[in-house]
């Protein structure tokens, strides 16, 4: 059963997520992604632990519409 409170979570993050703004957002995180994602340019182990974080981030932020329909869809359930 979906709460109030995520429900308008859902529809927040929904709507932000549908604007041409956020997709010309989410193309440059993918492509900053693919330059953290490389281990060429990794200087030592702090520098991977830091590009592990981003990418934790990067997947955070690019996930965020599919977790906020997965969300909503238990609304109609």
């Amino acid at each position: 059963m979906l709460t109030e409170e995520d429900e308008k979570w859902a529809v927040a993050m929904l709507e932000m997520t549908s604007t041409d703004g956020w997709s010309l957002w989410l193309e440059e995180l993918k492509a900053a992604k693919a330059n953290i994602n490389s281990v060429e340019f990794t200087t030592d182990n702090n520098d991977l632990s830091f590009r592990k974080g981003q990418l934790d981030m990067l997947a955070e932020v690019l996930s965020l519409r599919d977790r906020a329909e997965t969300l909503y869809a238990q609304k109609t359930v």
